[in-house]
């Protein structure tokens, strides 16, 4: 049966089941992700680099949300590419494939950061940008969910794993990892 107890103690499960793996796919312990993550983060404030989030539906707006959290709240300079007239010149033009990794090849630059995040973790757009932003030379996060040999998972600098079975509860996790990584930026800019 159903219950909020019942749901909310399989999200928390969930966000303790989170693993972090490098571009090597080695095991990385989650409070030094973390700090990594936030330490980029921070480097590419003082910096005026860019951080790149993308994602498709609920993602997509998971990526729209942390883009104005994060510059609103940490100062960041962030972009997401959510015009509907870029989206729909792309991919009618070229494919939707390249609705993230095109607009990234002509913005992004070296030592910017692409937050990926897909649930399924095979999203061949989502893939695509990943591949532009190594190209690129860029730091890159993935938040994925769903098999733990999705695709995405093997494709950042850090990857950031939920072992989800279904969309809410990837979603909702993913948000919670971002909350914190934001929180993270925050304080340490705080005490900069």
């Amino acid at each position: 049966m159903k219950t909020w107890l019942n749901e909310t103690s399989r999200v928390s499960s969930l966000l303790q089941s989170l693993v972090f793996t490098n571009s090597s796919s080695n095991i990385t312990a989650i409070d030094l992700a973390f700090e990594l993550w936030s330490d980029w983060t921070i480097d590419l404030k003082k910096r005026e680099g860019t951080i790149y989030l993308i994602g498709n539906g609920a993602s997509a707006s998971i990526a729209s949300h942390f883009a104005a959290d994060l510059a609103k709240n940490a100062g960041l300079h962030t972009e997401v590419f959510s015009d509907l007239s870029l989206i729909t010149a792309i991919s009618n033009d070229i494919g939707y494939e390249y609705v993230f990794s095109e607009p990234l090849k002509r913005r992004g630059k070296n030592g910017d950061i692409l937050i990926a995040i897909s649930s399924s973790g095979k999203s061949p757009n989502i893939l695509r940008a990943v591949q532009e932003a190594e190209a690129l030379q860029m730091k890159c996060v993935t938040l994925s969910a769903m098999s733990p040999d999705n695709s995405l998972r093997k494709k950042g600098t850090l990857n950031a794993y939920i072992p989800a079975d279904s969309y809410g509860h990837a979603e909702t996790c993913h948000a919670a990892i971002l909350h914190y990584w934001m929180d993270l930026v925050r304080h340490k800019s705080d005490i900069a």
